[in-house]
Parts: structure tokens; C-alpha cells; sequence
């Protein structure tokens, strides 16, 4: 039998660090997407066992500001898209400089020197994710998706769709669907 789950990945890892961070008896503050302003010190040794039990989760503690930087701007691409309600009317280098309080143009460089890709494509893999996630759902209309991610379009969301995984949205609707169906049926079958 399978059980669908709907999780805020948010609060889910704020309570992952919350829990870790209580087990190595460090005091800290949550002050923003991917940081934490430590109330005491922290030793190497401690920093050590952080950074290994964080690491089991995907969690890893940068260590520069480079680093630091262009994880917060993934972390706030990926809270854009999947924590607001629709995306900011605004520009979304506009959104980016506002959030991080840095200048597109520094943020831009910085993240294709860091990733060797664009901010521009890594925000439309993510876009393409945040589609799957949706159609999987099953709660919108492909224009509504498209409407809630900023596409001009539910046609330019289906191009843009294709282009990245293959497949048309519908496609890709009626996969999960057939899938749905096929692990119905064997669910049914344990159960009988």
C-alpha cells in the first residue's frame, strides 16, 4: 500500500537542525534561510560531529562565503517557487538582489563561476520540478500551473516542459496516472 505525503521541506529541516543541534548541546538562532547565528562558540571537534550527522540529511555546513552565498541563492530560488503562493510580479533578479542584498549582476557571476550553470537554467530545472510536483498532485489545471509559476503561457509552460525532461505535461499526467492505476491494482491484489 502506498501513503501520499505532503511535507513543508521548510519547516521539516529547520526541525532536522533544531533536533541535531539540541543533541550536541549548541544554542543557536534559525536568522535565515541556511543560517544560524551560534550562541556560544563552537569547537572543531563539535563543528566535526555537526557537519557528519548533517551530512546523512544533505545538509552541509559551508565553510566560506562564496559558498554560503550561492547556496542561499539556490535555497531562495527554490523557497520562491515552492513556499509563495505565486511567484513575485516582480523580476526575479529584482526578488534575488532584494533577498540577498547583493546586486544581480554580483549574484549572477558568482553562482556561474560556483555551478558552471546560469541562474536563468537553474531556475527552469527548478520551475520543471515544481511542474512535476504539481501535475503529481493533482489538485491544478496545467493553466493554473502555469499561472502560478509566472509562465506566460500554459503553451510556453508545455514547450519549456518538453524541452527539459522529453515529455509533454500531458505526457507526463498521464504516466503518473497509469502508474497510479498499476499500483492500485496490486494493492488490491495484497489485499485479496
Amino acid at each position: 500500500m502506498k501513503l501520499y505525503i505532503r511535507y513543508n521541506i521548510n519547516t521539516t529541516c529547520k526541525s532536522l537542525l533544531q533536533e541535531q543541534l539540541d543533541k550536541l548541546g549548541l544554542t543557536c538562532e534559525l536568522t535565515g534561510l541556511g543560517e544560524l547565528e551560534l550562541k556560544n562558540g563552537i569547537s572543531a571537534d563539535q563543528h566535526n560531529q555537526l557537519s557528519t550527522v548533517l551530512k546523512k540529511y544533505g545538509i552541509e555546513v559551508l565553510d566560506d562565503r562564496i559558498s554560503s552565498l550561492v547556496q542561499k541563492t539556490k535555497d531562495t530560488i527554490i523557497e520562491m517557487l515552492y513556499l509563495e503562493e505565486k511567484l513575485p510580479p516582480s523580476k526575479v533578479s529584482f526578488y534575488l538582489a532584494q533577498k540577498l542584498n547583493y546586486s544581480f549582476g554580483y549574484i549572477s557571476n558568482l553562482f556561474s563561476e560556483v555551478t558552471f550553470i546560469s541562474i536563468e537554467n537553474f531556475i527552469i530545472m527548478q520551475k520543471i520540478e515544481r511542474v512535476k510536483q504539481l501535475i503529481i498532485a493533482n489538485e491544478l489545471t496545467f493553466t493554473q500551473i502555469a499561472s502560478k509559476l509566472n509562465y506566460s503561457s500554459s503553451a510556453h509552460l508545455s514547450w519549456q516542459f518538453k524541452k527539459i525532461t522529453g515529455l509533454t505535461p500531458s505526457s507526463f499526467q498521464r504516466i503518473i496516472k497509469k502508474r497510479r492505476e498499476n499500483n492500485g491494482s496490486n494493492a488490491e491484489k495484497e489485499l485479496m
